[in-house]
């Protein structure tokens, strides 16, 4: 790919270059030192504070007597937890040092439930590399993990694919416009409404869903995320377990080990590049108007879109999303969905489902596809 003349400009940022961007294309299908995951075992407090992080109160989580009465016979987490298993997965990158890095989605595919009590393992390898130009920083680059999981059984449970996008900070800082974008301010009627959606919202639960009576067009039920805070963000971390948050001498350490990770704060110390999250000024500085959530927040909140409208008797299989667009400070998102297709696959009963989250100026800010695996009438889930 040529270089444009903007990107040959100096700026506090390294830039991307064929040299860098060779170096990490010799790594693809390689094993790597796998940083060390927030969870390693799907106890009832981990499981706990995800969920809660991600806003879903779904008994089928979070309550033994509740739980032990489905068909999973105890407690089973939101599939999308294994983020917390494995910083990959989650958007951590090898390479290209200084060039940042913007989560850009996940291809979920689980093939049974992550149990109460369940230890797994990540086992992630460089997938791909691909070369682009874009709008917003010039050069920029798609770089894709795939990543297995497996249970203490030696059980496959899931496989996903999950990207983020390269992108070079000083070129998006300079193209930025935000003379259009500043959070929104929500009044208090807007609030009050948002507040009652809150207090009717309600998974399906034990009633089941069965694939028989869904056709293709039906919408699924609204779920609401937002409006966006940095304390929201915070609540995310805190099931999720971020990507470089450390502190005091744990944090020099990393800093010591990858220089270009750090970014000097305003009293001249060094912090990740995941101060965009909670810092405003840093975010304007890589591009975006304010600081914005996590990517894997608006996935695994189309994840509890699914949840919810599946129950307890269905089974997530499959969630691939896009996140298209940043989802900053104010923001409020609307997970929608609608049913596709349904088709039957040996003895599976399976639904498609288009899902999106779109906030209040009717921007879609992620986008996907799900597909769920349903009670028939006529047969058994099978897993």
């Amino acid at each position: 790919m040529t270089t444009t003349d903007e990107s040959l400009e100096a700026g506090s940022f390294p830039l991307i270059t064929d040299e860098t961007l060779g170096e990490l294309r010799a790594r693809i299908g390689q094993p790597f030192e796998r940083p060390y995951p927030h969870v390693t075992e799907a106890t009832r407090d981990s499981i706990r504070h995800w969920a809660l992080g991600i806003g879903d109160t779904n008994p089928l989580w979070l309550e033994p007597d509740y739980a032990a009465d489905t068909r999973w016979k105890g407690i089973v987490a939101p599939g999308t937890m294994l983020y917390a298993f494995d910083r990959v997965v989650s958007g951590y990158v090898t390479g290209m040092p200084g060039v940042h890095a913007m989560f850009a989605g996940t291809d979920w595919n689980w093939a049974h439930p992550l149990r109460l009590g369940d230890t797994v393992e990540a086992f992630p390898i460089l997938k791909d590399l691909r070369d682009l130009e874009s709008r917003f920083s010039g050069r920029a680059v798609k770089q894709t993990y795939e990543v297995r999981f497996v249970n203490q059984d030696g059980l496959e449970i899931c496989r996903a694919d999950s990207w983020c996008i390269r992108t070079q900070r000083e070129i998006a800082r300079r193209r930025a416009d935000r003379s259009h974008v500043a959070p929104y301010q929500w009044n208090a009627d807007e609030l009050a409404r948002i507040a009652e959606h809150y207090a009717n919202e309600r998974p399906r639960g034990k009633e089941p869903l069965y694939w028989d009576e869904v056709q293709p067009g039906d919408p699924l039920p609204v779920v609401l995320k937002g409006p966006s805070t940095v304390t929201g963000f915070v609540a995310f971390t805190q099931g999720w377990g971020s990507l470089y948050v450390k502190a005091h001498g744990v944090a020099f350490d990393m800093f010591r080990a990858h220089p270009a990770l750090g970014i000097l704060n305003q009293q001249g110390v060094p912090e990740p590049p995941e101060r965009v999250h909670w810092d405003n000024d840093l975010a304007q500085r890589v591009g975006v108007p304010a600081a914005y959530d996590y990517g894997p927040e608006r996935v695994s909140w189309l994840g509890h879109l699914m949840t919810n409208w599946i129950g307890d008797n269905g089974f997530l299989r499959r969630l691939n999303v896009q996140v298209r667009h940043h989802n900053i400070i104010g923001d409020l998102t609307t997970c929608e969905g609608t049913v596709t297709r349904k088709w039957i696959d040996g003895v599976r009963h399976l639904v498609e489902v288009d899902v999106r989250g779109i906030n209040q100026n009717g921007e879609t800010t992620a986008a996907g596809v799900a597909v769920a695996e349903l009670p028939s009438k006529s047969a058994e889930l099978d897993l």
